[in-house]
């Protein structure tokens, strides 16, 4: 089965906490403490694997969790980092932040990877407290917490020349006879349900082309198949147009030719500027060469030049064609896709905030600040108490009270604990 789209849920470890501990040995009655700091907790990281063609894995598993780092202990011991988690895509992934819908990162090459989700810091332990005036600080810092977001993986297939025509033209046929692939061929529309990848190979090079699914009128807005799979042909350097001369079908291959191009124009300005060889396919049922040098002429007149008259299920006027798209590939360098800044993820720094109201006389401060500050403080300690009002002085909130208007003996609250405010 070819999934080539998946949401998942990936969140990085959590910092470990720092220790409180003091040294406790025979013959040393007053011993510092040593508290040690907590182990970092363990990224979330994609990488690219060439051995992956599809993302189907993530059907079955959708979320994906990093170790959290260990506390720390007592003798200054550090908590061990969390292990760093390793998710494999297949080359050609584009990664996005499903909130924001903006790129984090193209994963084009084979190793390429990219930090999706940062593992949380590790607290600092009552060792690293110790002050001349503060010498057995009785508190130490929780560990920062890891990031966690929904994540789009969405597979752009890596080939150098798209085939592209409407339904049953003669794409699959085409590939079939110039590489190994094998795709479904049948005569009716819609045979190819997914993409199919070959290696062509002539002389002493070789490239990768992809037969993608027909496009029809509206695929650019999500008619028929058309829109999941133009972003397959999105990184090819060129493009083989295939139209069947024959209109066998009733349909005319210049009108064909110019709907086709008018869905990629929709799509993509880029695509549509790819440069594009033409095959007429299925010259073998065409009774009237002259229906071909019209066709040939009008799409000359319209600046295509490399117009060939083949038939895939014979095998004429193939070995030219791939044989100039391989000499128009050499010419053409490959070109990592491009990804506006508008378009980038940029993380956002992580901060704790806080917000204070007053209610009923009470002047109450909560938020994320709040929260960590109350799981360093230990209410019972002097030392931990003094810290705790340093804090709020460094962190201006003292500063902001007294614009509010607090007095001394009003109460201030955060979560479940109160004191009362002494300037």
């Amino acid at each position: 089965m070819f999934i080539d789209t998946a949401k998942i849920f990936v969140k990085s470890g959590d910092g470990g906490h720092g220790a409180v501990s003091f040294r406790r040995e025979k013959y040393v009655p007053l011993g510092g403490p040593d508290g040690g700091d907590g182990g970092r907790g363990g990224d979330v990281v994609m990488v690219a694997d060439p051995n992956m063609t599809t993302l189907l894995d993530f059907t079955y598993k959708r979320k994906y969790i990093a170790e959290n780092g260990v506390n720390g202990a007592g003798s200054k011991c550090y908590g061990k980092d969390g292990e760093t988690l390793y998710i494999k895509v297949p080359m050609g992934t584009i990664v996005r932040d499903t909130e924001t819908n903006k790129i984090m990162a193209d994963l084009s090459h084979a190793g390429d990877s990219f930090v999706v989700a940062r593992g949380g810091k590790g607290g600092k332990g009552n060792a690293k407290f110790a002050t001349p005036t503060r010498q057995a600080p009785n508190f130490a810092e929780p560990g920062m917490p890891g990031e966690e977001r929904w994540i789009t993986l969405e597979l752009k297939l890596l080939a150098d020349v798209g085939l592209l025509g409407f339904p049953n033209v003669g794409k699959s046929t085409l590939l079939s006879v110039v590489s190994k692939a094998q795709p479904k061929i049948a005569n009716y529309h819609f045979t190819t349900l997914k993409p199919n990848l070959g290696v062509v190979k002539v002389a002493d090079t070789s490239f990768v082309m992809a037969d993608i699914p027909g496009i029809i009128e509206g695929a650019a807005e999500g008619v028929g198949l058309g829109l999941d799979f133009l972003r397959h042909i999105e990184r090819t350097r060129i493009l083989i147009h295939v139209v069947d001369i024959s209109g066998i079908e009733g349909r005319d291959p210049i009108e064909d030719f110019i709907k086709i191009n008018e869905e990629l124009r929709k799509y993509s300005v880029k695509l549509w500027d790819r440069p594009q060889i033409i095959a007429a396919n299925k010259s073998d049922m065409l009774y009237d060469d002259e229906v071909f040098e019209n066709f040939k002429k009008k799409l000359n007149e319209m600046g295509y030049k490399q117009v060939f008259k083949i038939s895939a299920a014979s095998r004429q006027g193939v070995d030219e064609l791939i044989k100039a798209a391989a000499e128009l590939l050499s010419t053409i360098p490959v070109v990592d896709l491009e990804i506006k800044e508008e378009d980038r993820f940029v993380p956002e720094e992580k901060r704790f905030t806080y917000t204070i109201r007053e209610e009923d006389g009470v002047y109450v401060i909560e938020g994320s600040f709040v929260d960590r500050l109350l799981l360093t403080v230990n209410v019972n300690d002097p030392d931990s108490l003094k810290y705790f009002h340093k804090v709020l002085k460094n962190k201006g909130i003292i500063d902001e009270l007294l614009e509010m208007g607090i007095q001394d003996g009003d109460t201030v609250r955060l979560n479940d604990f109160e004191f009362e405010f002494l300037l």
